[in-house]
């Protein structure tokens, strides 16, 4: 089962992330905010991250930088619910695996993981940016 890091720092998005994705047959653990979440990765390396951009301390984008500079970095799903041309553009250029805008459809989030996961172990999938509205 692939385990893939939540960081919200709102506590229903973080139940309600976790719980969808282990439905989903994926182990999940989840984290309040940035530090909270390079302190989990020393003791296991998620092999995805759902993160939000707006947070406190340290924001999405410093996050996103900071794992593509890791030495073995993670692919990174960027959710958020103040979607801008800008923040997309940014996300997208620093290495973000896709970018998705809040409220989240499911099946698109689950669909983006799986494809970013196989696009880091190798795989031929790749998400492609999509301003697609829930339905």
């Amino acid at each position: 089962m692939p385990l893939v890091a939540v960081v919200d720092d709102e506590k229903p998005v973080r139940t309600a992330l976790t719980r969808l994705l282990r439905a989903a047959g994926m182990e999940a653990e989840a984290f309040a905010g940035g530090a909270e979440f390079f302190e989990g990765v020393q003791s296991r390396r998620p092999e995805c991250v759902v993160l939000d951009l707006h947070l406190p301390g340290m924001d999405g984008q410093q996050i996103l930088e900071r794992i593509r500079r890791m030495a073995e970095p993670v692919p990174v799903i960027i959710v958020t619910a103040h979607d801008t041309d800008e923040a997309r553009a940014r996300c997208l250029a620093a290495g973000a695996a896709a970018y998705l805008s809040k409220p989240l459809d499911d099946r698109l989030l689950l669909n983006a993981i799986s494809a970013a996961i196989g696009k880091a172990a190798g795989g031929r999938k790749q998400i492609l940016p999509s301003k697609e509205t829930p339905s």
